[in-house]
């Protein structure tokens, strides 16, 4: 057993040491949903939800509201912008339905933004108040894709609230991808970021800071993507998963290095995502979970909570990131927790909706597409 595995399992075997199973959390985290109280509290709005998974299937929306009832408020809801392509010659009857599942390529799958848009559009008025719809099917190493971005809004107004998520660098995922790698360095992707900007779309980034084998330098992408930050001052820029992942771990003293971030006002329009079961496991450690909620209290407007659920089948499952974050939620000021649960989400897209609903009303009107929130 390599040492890399030796931490992954002694870092899971802590992990469940420390993380309450889902029947010890709140009643409101257990009951069951009613749907029928439109002032209840929810636990949490959730930031980063996909309807459908890497072979583009899953859920309807109506089933997930159902799913969730009144314990969850909003979703910001998209699909995954990448098709795991089944080469019969590589894995022949066995179908995959997730990229470590073989080897063949990933594709980008721009029917996904249609598919999004039609499950938000079989909604009702009450329902839609609920979600938060993304486009994701554009390439992030193409000029085009500002073009796509601009077509979606144009063919689906008053649908979309913003772009991602996207990846840039992530584990085991770029390589894999048909065509020219993503980098934080190409210009396809200032001009998406720019776009997004001018449009007044909220941006969820997935890109890991590090490769799955660190350098002896710090880590790889954490620099280089404080400089594309910087170039979009005008963007508001949500940061998938702390910039962790199911192989990336934090590097050392990366709760200080995220520390300096935030105080540095030059990317005061960046928010951290937190989503992902998979992250949660380097956070909620014994050795790092004091660390974690002492520079969460410290900067309350800048940490946002989502699962990163995949197509759930159950609210068990979908409920598994929250619960792993139960200890460190538990250790936070009252009104800290609140802004990470909620507010947080509220402020970003309460912002970010009028102005794109705002762009689509400059451009000249078009048969179809929906109405305007």
């Amino acid at each position: 057993m390599g040492p890399h595995l030796v931490v992954r399992v002694g870092a899971w075997a802590l992990l469940l040491a420390l993380a309450p199973p889902i029947s010890h959390l709140s009643a409101q985290a257990t009951r069951e949903p009613s749907g029928s109280d439109p002032q209840a509290t929810p636990l949490f709005h959730d930031v980063h939800f996909h309807l459908t998974n890497y072979v583009q299937r899953g859920i309807d929306v109506r089933r997930y509201l159902e799913l969730v009832g009144d314990r969850v408020g909003r979703t910001a809801m998209f699909g995954i912008p990448l098709q795991q392509k089944w080469d019969w010659f590589v894995s022949r009857e066995r179908a995959p339905d997730y990229y470590l599942r073989s080897n063949a390529s990933l594709y980008y799958y721009s029917f996904v933004d249609a598919v999004i848009a039609s499950e938000y559009l079989s909604l009702s008025e009450e329902e839609k108040k609920r979600i938060d719809p993304m486009i994701t099917g554009f390439n992030p190493t193409d000029m085009y894709a500002s073009d796509h971005i601009e077509r979606v809004l144009r063919t689906y107004p008053g649908v979309f609230a913003g772009i991602g998520e996207f990846s840039v660098h992530k584990e085991f995922v770029s390589p894999k991808v048909t065509g020219h790698v993503a980098s934080l360095g190409n210009p396809a992707l200032d001009e998406i970021l720019a776009t997004a900007a001018d449009i007044g779309l909220v941006v969820i980034l997935h890109c890991d800071v590090d490769n799955v084998r660190p350098g002896p330098d710090g880590p790889d992408h954490f620099h280089q993507l404080l400089d594309l930050f910087e170039r979009h001052p005008d963007a508001s820029l949500i940061w998938a998963h702390i910039g962790l992942g199911r192989f990336v771990g934090p590097p050392d003293a990366y709760v200080e290095l995220i520390g300096s971030m935030l105080a540095d006002p030059r990317y005061d329009h960046v928010t951290l995502d937190i989503s992902w079961d998979e992250v949660a496991k380097y956070l909620v450690t014994p050795d790092r979970i004091d660390d974690w909620a002492d520079l969460f209290n410290r900067h309350p407007s800048r940490f946002i909570f989502g699962t990163d659920a995949v197509a759930p089948a159950d609210w068990e499952a979908y409920l598994t990131t929250y619960a792993i974050y139960e200890p460190l939620f538990e250790k936070l000021d009252p009104d800290v927790r609140v802004r990470i649960e909620r507010t947080n989400y509220e402020r970003i897209f309460d912002a970010a909706i009028p102005k794109v609903r705002a762009w689509e009303s400059r451009l000249p009107a078009r048969p179809g597409g929906g109405s305007p929130r």
